[in-house]
Protein backbone atom coordinates (compact mmCIF):
# COMPACT_ATOMS: atom_id res chain seq x y z
CA UNK A 1 0.00 0.00 0.00
CA UNK A 2 2.51 2.11 0.69
CA UNK A 3 4.40 1.70 -2.21
CA UNK A 4 1.35 2.79 -4.24
CA UNK A 5 0.71 6.35 -3.03
CA UNK A 6 4.69 6.31 -3.66
CA UNK A 7 3.95 5.50 -7.29
CA UNK A 8 0.90 7.51 -7.49
CA UNK A 9 2.37 11.08 -6.12
CA UNK A 10 4.47 12.45 -8.94
CA UNK A 11 0.82 11.80 -10.82
CA UNK A 12 -1.47 13.25 -8.25
CA UNK A 13 1.07 16.64 -8.08
CA UNK A 14 1.05 17.08 -12.07
CA UNK A 15 -2.82 17.00 -12.28
CA UNK A 16 -2.97 20.05 -9.17
CA UNK A 17 -1.52 22.75 -11.77
CA UNK A 18 -3.77 21.49 -14.95
CA UNK A 19 -6.79 21.53 -12.65
CA UNK A 20 -5.87 25.18 -10.71
CA UNK A 21 -6.09 26.35 -14.79
CA UNK A 22 -9.69 25.26 -15.75
CA UNK A 23 -10.96 26.35 -12.42
CA UNK A 24 -14.02 28.00 -12.85
CA UNK A 25 -14.81 26.99 -16.65
CA UNK A 26 -17.79 25.13 -17.63
CA UNK A 27 -16.25 22.08 -19.45
CA UNK A 28 -18.77 20.33 -21.60
CA UNK A 29 -18.85 16.60 -21.41
CA UNK A 30 -15.67 15.15 -22.53
CA UNK A 31 -16.61 12.77 -25.58
CA UNK A 32 -13.74 10.15 -26.02
CA UNK A 33 -12.77 9.66 -29.99
CA UNK A 34 -13.65 6.57 -31.64
CA UNK A 35 -10.94 3.74 -31.65
CA UNK A 36 -9.39 3.84 -34.87
CA UNK A 37 -10.06 0.82 -37.36
CA UNK A 38 -7.25 -1.61 -37.06
CA UNK A 39 -5.15 -1.87 -40.29
CA UNK A 40 -5.83 -4.76 -42.97
CA UNK A 41 -2.77 -7.06 -43.36
CA UNK A 42 -0.95 -6.57 -46.13
CA UNK A 43 -1.41 -9.95 -48.74
CA UNK A 44 1.63 -12.68 -48.25
CA UNK A 45 3.68 -12.39 -51.24
CA UNK A 46 3.34 -15.23 -53.66
CA UNK A 47 7.24 -17.16 -53.74
CA UNK A 48 8.04 -16.72 -57.31
CA UNK A 49 7.56 -19.69 -59.62
CA UNK A 50 10.58 -22.14 -59.97
CA UNK A 51 11.98 -22.43 -62.98
CA UNK A 52 12.89 -25.83 -64.65
CA UNK A 53 16.21 -26.62 -64.46
CA UNK A 54 18.08 -28.43 -67.50
CA UNK A 55 19.24 -30.99 -65.25
CA UNK A 56 17.60 -32.64 -61.68
CA UNK A 57 18.91 -31.26 -58.34
CA UNK A 58 18.17 -30.76 -55.03
CA UNK A 59 15.42 -29.14 -54.38
CA UNK A 60 16.32 -26.17 -52.20
CA UNK A 61 14.52 -26.25 -48.73
CA UNK A 62 12.12 -22.40 -49.20
CA UNK A 63 12.14 -20.18 -46.47
CA UNK A 64 9.08 -18.55 -45.64
CA UNK A 65 8.51 -15.03 -46.07
CA UNK A 66 8.94 -12.44 -43.19
CA UNK A 67 5.26 -11.19 -42.03
CA UNK A 68 5.04 -7.61 -42.72
CA UNK A 69 4.53 -5.26 -39.43
CA UNK A 70 1.07 -3.55 -38.77
CA UNK A 71 2.06 0.41 -39.97
CA UNK A 72 1.25 2.68 -37.21
CA UNK A 73 -1.61 5.24 -36.85
CA UNK A 74 -1.14 8.73 -37.40
CA UNK A 75 -0.81 10.68 -34.05
CA UNK A 76 -3.97 12.76 -33.35
CA UNK A 77 -3.70 16.71 -33.37
CA UNK A 78 -3.47 18.13 -30.42
CA UNK A 79 -6.79 19.49 -28.59
CA UNK A 80 -7.35 23.28 -28.00
CA UNK A 81 -7.12 23.44 -24.01
CA UNK A 82 -9.68 25.98 -24.30
CA UNK A 83 -12.06 24.40 -27.17
CA UNK A 84 -15.98 24.50 -26.14
CA UNK A 85 -14.99 27.26 -23.11
CA UNK A 86 -17.44 30.61 -22.67
CA UNK A 87 -15.29 33.41 -23.31
CA UNK A 88 -16.34 36.49 -21.74
CA UNK A 89 -15.46 39.83 -24.54
CA UNK A 90 -12.14 41.30 -23.71
CA UNK A 91 -12.03 44.88 -22.57
CA UNK A 92 -10.72 47.00 -24.36
CA UNK A 93 -7.60 49.64 -22.00
CA UNK A 94 -9.34 52.83 -21.18
CA UNK A 95 -7.09 55.31 -23.31
CA UNK A 96 -4.32 57.44 -21.21
CA UNK A 97 -4.58 61.51 -21.93
CA UNK A 98 -1.14 62.16 -22.34
CA UNK A 99 -1.99 65.83 -21.08
CA UNK A 100 -3.52 64.81 -17.50
CA UNK A 101 -2.23 66.37 -14.70
CA UNK A 102 -0.57 69.25 -16.77
CA UNK A 103 -0.75 72.79 -16.09
CA UNK A 104 -2.10 74.65 -19.08
CA UNK A 105 -1.30 77.76 -19.76
CA UNK A 106 -4.64 79.79 -20.57
CA UNK A 107 -3.81 81.44 -24.45
CA UNK A 108 -4.23 85.67 -24.09
CA UNK A 109 -7.66 87.07 -25.74
CA UNK A 110 -7.08 89.85 -28.76
CA UNK A 111 -7.37 93.02 -27.83
CA UNK A 112 -10.61 95.23 -28.83
CA UNK A 113 -9.52 97.47 -32.02
CA UNK A 114 -11.94 100.18 -30.50
CA UNK A 115 -11.60 99.88 -26.84
CA UNK A 116 -10.98 103.90 -25.71
CA UNK A 117 -13.03 105.19 -28.54
CA UNK A 118 -16.03 107.17 -28.40
CA UNK A 119 -18.93 105.62 -30.07
CA UNK A 120 -21.22 107.46 -29.16
CA UNK A 121 -21.50 110.00 -32.19
CA UNK A 122 -22.01 106.54 -34.25
CA UNK A 123 -25.40 105.56 -35.80
CA UNK A 124 -26.41 102.02 -34.99
CA UNK A 125 -27.58 99.47 -37.40
CA UNK A 126 -31.40 99.55 -38.06
CA UNK A 127 -33.05 96.15 -36.24
CA UNK A 128 -33.75 93.59 -38.36
CA UNK A 129 -37.69 93.84 -39.21
CA UNK A 130 -37.89 90.90 -39.69
CA UNK A 131 -36.43 89.54 -36.07
CA UNK A 132 -38.58 86.56 -33.90
CA UNK A 133 -40.49 86.05 -36.81
CA UNK A 134 -41.47 82.11 -38.23
CA UNK A 135 -39.86 82.04 -41.64
CA UNK A 136 -39.71 78.34 -41.75
CA UNK A 137 -42.60 77.96 -43.93
CA UNK A 138 -41.18 80.49 -46.08
CA UNK A 139 -38.95 79.74 -49.86
CA UNK A 140 -36.15 81.41 -49.10
CA UNK A 141 -34.32 82.64 -52.58
CA UNK A 142 -31.31 80.84 -54.13
CA UNK A 143 -27.85 81.76 -53.75
CA UNK A 144 -26.48 84.06 -56.48
CA UNK A 145 -24.40 82.00 -58.37
CA UNK A 146 -21.82 84.58 -59.00
CA UNK A 147 -21.47 85.74 -55.28
CA UNK A 148 -18.02 86.95 -54.48
CA UNK A 149 -17.21 86.82 -58.06
CA UNK A 150 -15.28 89.40 -59.99
CA UNK A 151 -17.29 91.05 -62.71
CA UNK A 152 -15.36 94.21 -63.25
CA UNK A 153 -13.79 92.98 -66.05
CA UNK A 154 -16.61 91.71 -68.03
CA UNK A 155 -18.56 94.05 -70.14
CA UNK A 156 -21.97 94.25 -69.22
CA UNK A 157 -25.02 95.09 -71.57
CA UNK A 158 -26.37 99.08 -71.17
CA UNK A 159 -29.26 99.71 -68.85
CA UNK A 160 -32.02 100.90 -71.22
CA UNK A 161 -31.80 99.35 -74.62
CA UNK A 162 -32.56 102.90 -76.42
CA UNK A 163 -30.17 105.47 -78.47
CA UNK A 164 -26.95 106.64 -77.47
CA UNK A 165 -28.08 109.94 -76.43
CA UNK A 166 -30.26 108.45 -73.71
CA UNK A 167 -28.65 108.86 -70.40
CA UNK A 168 -29.59 105.08 -69.18
CA UNK A 169 -27.09 103.95 -71.68
CA UNK A 170 -23.33 104.20 -70.62
CA UNK A 171 -21.64 106.98 -72.43
CA UNK A 172 -20.18 107.03 -76.08
CA UNK A 173 -17.11 108.39 -77.51
CA UNK A 174 -18.28 110.88 -80.10
CA UNK A 175 -16.77 110.66 -83.36
CA UNK A 176 -13.49 111.40 -84.34
CA UNK A 177 -13.77 114.69 -86.99
CA UNK A 178 -12.04 112.54 -89.59
CA UNK A 179 -14.68 110.10 -90.17
CA UNK A 180 -16.86 113.33 -91.20
CA UNK A 181 -14.56 114.69 -93.37
CA UNK A 182 -14.35 113.23 -97.33
CA UNK A 183 -16.79 112.09 -99.84
CA UNK A 184 -20.00 110.51 -99.00
CA UNK A 185 -18.88 107.26 -100.46
CA UNK A 186 -14.92 105.83 -99.55
CA UNK A 187 -15.21 104.16 -102.68
CA UNK A 188 -15.08 107.36 -104.58
CA UNK A 189 -11.27 107.76 -103.53
CA UNK A 190 -10.19 104.70 -104.92
CA UNK A 191 -11.88 103.94 -108.44
CA UNK A 192 -13.29 107.17 -108.90
CA UNK A 193 -16.55 109.18 -108.60
CA UNK A 194 -17.64 108.91 -112.30
CA UNK A 195 -17.39 105.04 -112.16
CA UNK A 196 -18.69 104.94 -108.69
CA UNK A 197 -22.24 107.13 -109.83
CA UNK A 198 -22.57 104.77 -113.28
CA UNK A 199 -21.91 101.51 -110.59
CA UNK A 200 -24.54 102.54 -108.53
CA UNK A 201 -27.10 103.65 -110.97
CA UNK A 202 -26.47 100.04 -111.89
CA UNK A 203 -27.26 98.71 -108.92
CA UNK A 204 -29.97 100.58 -108.32
CA UNK A 205 -32.07 99.81 -111.64
CA UNK A 206 -30.68 96.22 -111.38
CA UNK A 207 -32.52 95.67 -107.43
CA UNK A 208 -34.64 98.57 -107.07
CA UNK A 209 -35.27 100.26 -110.20
CA UNK A 210 -37.09 97.69 -111.86
CA UNK A 211 -39.55 98.78 -115.04
CA UNK A 212 -42.81 96.67 -115.69
CA UNK A 213 -46.05 97.17 -117.60
CA UNK A 214 -49.33 96.44 -117.31
CA UNK A 215 -53.13 95.77 -119.24
CA UNK A 216 -55.91 95.70 -116.95
CA UNK A 217 -59.42 95.12 -118.98
CA UNK A 218 -61.81 95.81 -115.75
CA UNK A 219 -64.78 95.62 -117.90
CA UNK A 220 -65.17 94.48 -121.07
CA UNK A 221 -69.36 93.76 -121.04
CA UNK A 222 -73.00 94.14 -122.64
CA UNK A 223 -76.10 95.45 -121.00
CA UNK A 224 -79.57 94.14 -121.23
CA UNK A 225 -82.93 96.07 -119.89
CA UNK A 226 -85.47 98.55 -121.01
CA UNK A 227 -85.43 97.37 -124.42
CA UNK A 228 -82.09 98.29 -125.05
CA UNK A 229 -78.59 96.63 -125.86
CA UNK A 230 -75.56 98.61 -124.91
CA UNK A 231 -71.86 97.99 -124.30
CA UNK A 232 -69.25 99.33 -122.82
CA UNK A 233 -65.04 99.14 -122.45
CA UNK A 234 -63.10 100.24 -119.03
CA UNK A 235 -59.49 99.86 -119.67
CA UNK A 236 -56.39 101.26 -118.15
CA UNK A 237 -52.46 100.34 -118.08
CA UNK A 238 -49.23 101.43 -117.03
CA UNK A 239 -45.59 101.09 -117.59
CA UNK A 240 -42.53 102.33 -115.02
CA UNK A 241 -41.40 101.35 -111.67
CA UNK A 242 -42.64 101.56 -108.10
CA UNK A 243 -42.46 105.15 -107.54
CA UNK A 244 -42.87 107.09 -110.74
CA UNK A 245 -45.07 105.31 -114.03
CA UNK A 246 -46.73 106.56 -117.23
CA UNK A 247 -50.31 105.40 -116.69
CA UNK A 248 -52.89 105.76 -119.25
CA UNK A 249 -56.78 105.07 -118.87
CA UNK A 250 -59.91 104.69 -121.66
CA UNK A 251 -63.49 104.42 -121.42
CA UNK A 252 -66.74 104.43 -123.92
CA UNK A 253 -69.59 103.14 -124.65
CA UNK A 254 -72.84 102.88 -127.16
CA UNK A 255 -75.78 100.67 -128.37
CA UNK A 256 -75.88 98.13 -130.85
CA UNK A 257 -78.49 100.32 -132.49
CA UNK A 258 -77.21 103.32 -132.44
CA UNK A 259 -73.38 102.95 -132.28
CA UNK A 260 -70.66 104.98 -130.42
CA UNK A 261 -72.05 107.31 -128.10
CA UNK A 262 -68.98 109.05 -126.06
CA UNK A 263 -65.54 107.89 -125.68
CA UNK A 264 -62.41 108.80 -123.27
CA UNK A 265 -58.63 108.62 -122.98
CA UNK A 266 -56.25 109.80 -120.59
CA UNK A 267 -52.50 109.94 -120.67
CA UNK A 268 -51.32 110.52 -116.67
CA UNK A 269 -47.81 111.00 -115.03
CA UNK A 270 -48.49 109.07 -111.73
CA UNK A 271 -46.41 108.76 -108.69
CA UNK A 272 -46.39 106.91 -105.64
CA UNK A 273 -46.99 109.06 -102.18
CA UNK A 274 -47.85 106.20 -100.00
CA UNK A 275 -47.81 103.04 -99.38
CA UNK A 276 -50.60 101.45 -102.22
CA UNK A 277 -51.55 105.77 -102.96
CA UNK A 278 -50.61 107.23 -106.03
CA UNK A 279 -51.47 110.72 -107.00
CA UNK A 280 -52.02 110.88 -110.61
CA UNK A 281 -51.78 114.21 -112.92
CA UNK A 282 -52.33 114.66 -116.80
CA UNK A 283 -55.24 115.46 -119.80
CA UNK A 284 -57.75 113.54 -120.68
CA UNK A 285 -59.27 113.65 -124.50
CA UNK A 286 -63.10 113.11 -124.76
CA UNK A 287 -64.98 111.86 -128.49
CA UNK A 288 -68.44 112.16 -129.22
CA UNK A 289 -69.36 111.58 -132.53
CA UNK A 290 -72.26 114.04 -132.33
CA UNK A 291 -70.93 116.75 -130.52
CA UNK A 292 -68.08 118.49 -130.16
CA UNK A 293 -64.54 116.86 -128.80
CA UNK A 294 -63.19 118.15 -125.08
CA UNK A 295 -59.77 118.35 -123.81
CA UNK A 296 -59.72 118.45 -120.03
CA UNK A 297 -56.83 118.72 -117.14
CA UNK A 298 -56.67 115.87 -114.88
CA UNK A 299 -55.53 115.30 -111.11
CA UNK A 300 -56.67 112.46 -109.62
CA UNK A 301 -55.57 109.91 -106.53
CA UNK A 302 -55.57 106.23 -107.21
CA UNK A 303 -54.97 103.47 -104.63
CA UNK A 304 -56.28 100.71 -101.84
CA UNK A 305 -58.26 101.98 -99.49
CA UNK A 306 -58.87 100.01 -95.92
CA UNK A 307 -61.00 96.86 -96.29
CA UNK A 308 -59.15 96.29 -99.82
CA UNK A 309 -61.61 98.90 -101.66
CA UNK A 310 -59.97 99.99 -104.65
CA UNK A 311 -60.64 103.64 -105.37
CA UNK A 312 -59.92 105.89 -108.46
CA UNK A 313 -60.93 109.42 -107.90
CA UNK A 314 -60.51 112.26 -110.15
CA UNK A 315 -61.40 116.36 -111.17
CA UNK A 316 -61.46 117.30 -114.45
CA UNK A 317 -61.39 120.94 -115.63
CA UNK A 318 -61.93 121.37 -119.51
CA UNK A 319 -60.77 124.19 -122.11
CA UNK A 320 -64.09 125.50 -121.60
CA UNK A 321 -64.15 126.26 -117.73
CA UNK A 322 -65.86 123.57 -117.08
CA UNK A 323 -65.20 121.10 -113.81
CA UNK A 324 -66.70 118.01 -113.33
CA UNK A 325 -65.44 115.35 -110.78
CA UNK A 326 -65.82 111.09 -110.58
CA UNK A 327 -65.16 108.40 -108.37
CA UNK A 328 -65.58 104.61 -108.47
CA UNK A 329 -64.84 102.57 -105.94
CA UNK A 330 -64.85 98.67 -106.18
CA UNK A 331 -64.36 95.91 -103.68
CA UNK A 332 -63.37 92.12 -104.20
CA UNK A 333 -64.80 89.55 -101.97
CA UNK A 334 -63.52 85.97 -102.67
CA UNK A 335 -66.18 83.50 -102.19
CA UNK A 336 -63.97 80.39 -103.63
CA UNK A 337 -60.44 80.48 -104.72
CA UNK A 338 -61.97 80.95 -108.05
CA UNK A 339 -65.76 82.47 -107.50
CA UNK A 340 -65.57 85.89 -106.70
CA UNK A 341 -68.04 88.61 -105.92
CA UNK A 342 -67.78 91.92 -106.88
CA UNK A 343 -69.61 95.19 -105.84
CA UNK A 344 -68.71 98.65 -107.64
CA UNK A 345 -70.49 102.09 -106.98
CA UNK A 346 -69.92 105.65 -109.13
CA UNK A 347 -70.74 108.88 -108.39
CA UNK A 348 -70.39 111.51 -110.93
CA UNK A 349 -70.28 115.21 -109.59
CA UNK A 350 -70.20 118.87 -111.49
CA UNK A 351 -69.60 121.94 -110.87
CA UNK A 352 -71.96 123.82 -113.12
CA UNK A 353 -74.77 122.91 -115.28
CA UNK A 354 -73.48 122.00 -118.80
CA UNK A 355 -76.56 121.27 -121.13
CA UNK A 356 -74.82 120.33 -124.14
CA UNK A 357 -73.50 117.43 -122.48
CA UNK A 358 -76.90 116.31 -120.57
CA UNK A 359 -74.92 117.42 -116.76
CA UNK A 360 -76.25 119.08 -114.36
CA UNK A 361 -74.66 120.70 -111.43
CA UNK A 362 -74.26 118.67 -108.22
CA UNK A 363 -74.29 115.04 -107.81
CA UNK A 364 -75.34 114.12 -111.17
CA UNK A 365 -75.47 110.24 -111.41
CA UNK A 366 -74.86 106.99 -109.32
CA UNK A 367 -74.64 103.65 -110.57
CA UNK A 368 -74.23 100.86 -108.56
CA UNK A 369 -73.64 97.33 -109.46
CA UNK A 370 -72.92 93.47 -108.69
CA UNK A 371 -71.20 91.08 -110.61
CA UNK A 372 -69.89 87.89 -110.08
CA UNK A 373 -67.09 86.36 -112.19
CA UNK A 374 -65.52 82.73 -112.30
CA UNK A 375 -61.37 83.10 -112.78
CA UNK A 376 -60.55 80.59 -115.58
CA UNK A 377 -57.61 81.27 -115.06
CA UNK A 378 -55.63 84.68 -112.79
CA UNK A 379 -55.75 86.41 -116.13
CA UNK A 380 -59.25 85.71 -117.89
CA UNK A 381 -62.60 85.54 -115.84
CA UNK A 382 -66.09 86.31 -117.20
CA UNK A 383 -68.70 87.43 -114.88
CA UNK A 384 -72.52 88.19 -114.85
CA UNK A 385 -74.26 90.69 -113.05
CA UNK A 386 -76.89 92.92 -112.36
CA UNK A 387 -76.31 96.89 -112.49
CA UNK A 388 -78.68 99.96 -111.70
CA UNK A 389 -78.77 103.76 -112.48
CA UNK A 390 -79.97 106.97 -111.15
CA UNK A 391 -79.80 110.42 -112.16
CA UNK A 392 -80.38 113.14 -109.91
CA UNK A 393 -81.21 116.66 -109.86
CA UNK A 394 -80.64 118.94 -113.01
CA UNK A 395 -79.17 115.55 -114.83
CA UNK A 396 -82.24 113.66 -114.43
CA UNK A 397 -84.52 117.29 -115.43
CA UNK A 398 -81.98 117.12 -118.54
CA UNK A 399 -82.65 113.16 -118.84
CA UNK A 400 -86.70 113.76 -118.96
CA UNK A 401 -86.55 116.21 -121.30
CA UNK A 402 -85.26 114.19 -123.81
CA UNK A 403 -87.45 111.80 -123.10
CA UNK A 404 -85.41 109.01 -121.32
CA UNK A 405 -85.93 107.49 -117.89
CA UNK A 406 -83.98 108.64 -114.99
CA UNK A 407 -83.74 104.97 -113.94
CA UNK A 408 -82.62 102.13 -115.46
CA UNK A 409 -81.77 98.47 -114.29
CA UNK A 410 -80.38 95.85 -116.83
CA UNK A 411 -78.22 92.38 -116.61
CA UNK A 412 -74.57 92.33 -117.72
CA UNK A 413 -72.41 90.28 -118.83
CA UNK A 414 -68.91 90.81 -119.61
CA UNK A 415 -64.98 90.13 -119.50
CA UNK A 416 -61.95 90.78 -116.86
CA UNK A 417 -58.95 89.93 -118.23
CA UNK A 418 -55.07 91.45 -117.53
CA UNK A 419 -51.82 90.66 -118.62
Amino acid sequence: MNRLLIALAPLILAATPAAAQHAGHTMPPAVRPAPAPAPAPAPRPRPPAARPAPAPAPRPVPRPAPRPRPATPPAAPAQDPHAGHAMPPAEAPATVDPHAGHVMPTEPQAADPHAGHDMSTMTPEPTDPQTGHDMTGMTMESADPHAGHDMGGMAMPPDVPTSADNPGRPPEDPLPAAALRGPAHAADLIFGAEAMADSRQTLIAENGDIRTTAVIIDRLEAGFGDGEESWLWDVQGWTGGDINRFWWKSEGEGSFSDGLEDAEIQALYSRAVAPFWDVQAGVRQDYRPDGEDTTHLVLGLQGLAPHWWEVDAAAFLSTGGDLTARVEAEYDQRLTQRLILQPRVEVALAAQDIPELGVGAGLGTIEAGLRLRYEIRKEFAPYVGVEWTRRLGATGDFARARGEDVDAVRAVVGLKAWF
